[in-house]
């Protein structure tokens, strides 16, 4: 049986806030051998600092970026950016992101989110002496359906991809293509306690302990799709002006 909750008594994270510590004693000696522990990427930015003035939000967008896959004006006024930022991830103004946070100021992720889900995972492993692994949670949108929804950004400790490959349904039929990222399925299903607005950044998921596992497994950048597998890579605007140009070119 699958069991999530969200761990009440993490105040407001501020730079050099020691988050083993904060997780562990919200914890209460509660976690387990196979808990999966889904932090909420805003805290761990917050521990390493990476804020910045609201002021610089659109400098702060380009400088993450690595490569634009779409831009729109708004209703408002403003423009939305659909980039690739430097992590790899394509989501809407680099994952900078101006909620939850200080009045004038937003957040941008952390440097590393790998890495910092390392460092939890490392760290609570020592503190609370439970084999837990470590998801690193942020908000994203779906190309073609409306929404957001939670996703990994980093991860340690936990498998972050279910390989059914050679395997066989329940009719007995190959399965070919069959790899569900089960560590966004994670992340999901620990935003559904965590709340947006109810100050409750971390949840515990109990009941995959057969995803949990070596420190050294593969971290959710493994998640990214590599560009020459990328069918989408331009949003449809840019993509018709570039194939316009293209043709103009070559006339």
């Amino acid at each position: 049986m699958l069991s999530v909750w969200a761990l009440d008594g993490i105040g407001e994270v501020t730079p050099g806030t020691d988050l083993v510590a904060t997780i562990a004693d919200a914890a209460g000696g509660t976690l387990a051998d196979g808990d999966i522990l889904v932090v909420t990427s805003k805290i761990v930015s917050k521990a390493e600092g990476r804020i910045i003035e609201a002021a610089d939000r659109e400098d702060a967008i380009t400088a993450e970026t690595v490569r634009v896959v779409a831009s729109r004006p708004t209703s408002t006024g403003h423009v939305t950016r659909i980039v690739q930022n430097r992590l790899g991830m394509v989501s809407a103004a680099a994952g900078v992101d101006a909620s939850n946070t200080p009045e004038g100021t937003v957040l941008l992720l952390p440097e590393d989110p790998d890495a910092s889900a390392r460092a939890l995972a490392e760290g609570l492993r020592e503190r609370t002496g439970a084999a837990i692994g470590v998801i690193v949670s942020d908000t994203l949108g779906r190309a073609w359906r409306e929404g957001q929804t939670d996703a990994a950004i980093g991860a340690a400790g936990v498998l972050v991809f279910e390989d059914l490959r050679g395997r066989t349904d329940a009719e007995g039929r190959p399965l070919v293509v069959t790899m569900p990222c089960v560590a966004d399925e994670i992340a999901s299903a620990a935003d559904l306690v965590k709340g947006k607005a109810a100050r409750r950044p971390v949840a515990v998921v109990r009941g995959r302990a057969d995803l949990v596992g070596s420190l050294d497994l593969p971290g959710a950048r493994s998640i990214v799709r590599p560009l020459e597998r990328d069918m989408f890579r331009l949003g449809a605007d840019e993509a018709y002006a570039e194939g316009f140009a293209a043709g103009r070119s070559s006339s």
